[in-house]
């Protein structure tokens, strides 16, 4: 039990990167759609949309 303190500490320093790393993840993946709505919204489309005309390059 000499090493339990360690092996606690490791795991609650490993829970927290990833909980870290999720929150981070879920953050900017919500950023990124609000700036693609932004983006449609002025009007500004993706190059792989098709066009309305159907003549693609």
């Amino acid at each position: 039990m000499s090493h339990a303190a360690y092996v606690i500490a490791s795991y609650l320093v490993a829970a927290l990167t990833v909980a870290g790393l999720v929150l981070w993840v879920v953050g900017d993946g919500r950023a990124r759609r609000r700036e693609l709505k932004a983006l449609e919204a002025a009007g500004i489309r993706r190059r792989s949309a098709q066009t309305a005309g159907g003549d693609d390059k």
